[in-house]
C-alpha cells in the first residue's frame, strides 16, 4: 500500500517546518511538496499530484478558500484539510462550501490534524471539536429556518427514508450500522447513498456530511 502524499500550504516556513515533523512521524505519510503562498499551492498541486492538501487559509496571493475551489474543481480527488487560526464559523463555513473534506484550529495538536487526513483519506468529513460545535448549531438554525419557509427543491426530492440514511451517514455510522439501525439491508443502505448523491448533486460522503450539517440535517 503506497504513502499518503501530502502537500503543505502555508506561508509561514517555522508552520510548515512543524506540520512536516508531525506529518513524517508516521510511516505512511510523506510530504511529497511546500508552497508558500496560494498561486504556488496550485502550480505544486499539477506539478507534484498529492492525495491531500493541508491548506492555511490566511495566505497571500490567493487565500486558502480560493485555493481550495479550484484545487477540488480541477482536481476532485485530492482532499484538503484546512487549517485556521481561529474557529470562525464564516470562514469554516466557506472551507466546506468550497470543497475542504476537514477543518483543524492551529491550537487543537498534530494529534487533531492527523485524525484529519486519515478521516479525509477515508473520504469522511472531520471538523475539529471546537469547529463541529459551531458548524452543528449553525446547521441547526439554518435547518429550522428552512423549515419555516418553502424547502429547496433538491431537499424536496428526498424521500423520508433517504432522509434517515442521510442523518445516520453523517453521523459516520457504516452502511452494516445503518441497515440494522433502520431494519433494511446493506445494500439498500448503499442504493438509498447512491440516490441521495444524485438527487443532491454530491459526489463524495464527506460533501454529503458537509450538505447536512450546512442545512440543519445531521444529528445534534
Amino acid at each position: 500500500m503506497r504513502n499518503i502524499r501530502v502537500m503543505l500550504a502555508d506561508d509561514h516556513r517555522i508552520m510548515r517546518e512543524a506540520l512536516r515533523s508531525v506529518l513524517e512521524q508516521e510511516p505512511d505519510i510523506e510530504v511529497v511538496a511546500e508552497a508558500k503562498d496560494g498561486i504556488e499551492a496550485l502550480r505544486l498541486t499539477d506539478e507534484s499530484a498529492p492525495d491531500l492538501i493541508v491548506m492555511d487559509i490566511g495566505m497571500p496571493g490567493l487565500d486558502g478558500i480560493e485555493v481550495t475551489r479550484r484545487v477540488c474543481k480541477a482536481h476532485p480527488a485530492v482532499k484538503v484539510v484546512a487549517l485556521s487560526t481561529y474557529s470562525d464559523r464564516r470562514i469554516a463555513q466557506q472551507m466546506l462550501e468550497a470543497g475542504a473534506s476537514g477543518y483543524v484550529i492551529k491550537s487543537a495538536g498534530g494529534d487533531e490534524l492527523l485524525r484529519a487526513v486519515r478521516a479525509a483519506m477515508r473520504d469522511e468529513l472531520y471538523l475539529c471539536p471546537e469547529i463541529a460545535g459551531i458548524m452543528t448549531e449553525v446547521g441547526r438554525m439554518r435547518g429550522t429556518e428552512q423549515r419555516r419557509q418553502r424547502k429547496r427543491p433538491m431537499e424536496r426530492r428526498l424521500g423520508q427514508r433517504e432522509r434517515e440514511v442521510l442523518q445516520l451517514l453523517s453521523d459516520g455510522r457504516t452502511a452494516a450500522e445503518i441497515a440494522a439501525r433502520l431494519n433494511i439491508a446493506a445494500t439498500t443502505v448503499e442504493a438509498h447513498r447512491r440516490n441521495i448523491m444524485r438527487k443532491l448533486d454530491v459526489h463524495s460522503t464527506a460533501q454529503l456530511t458537509t450538505y447536512a450539517i450546512l442545512n440543519g440535517l445531521a444529528p445534534h
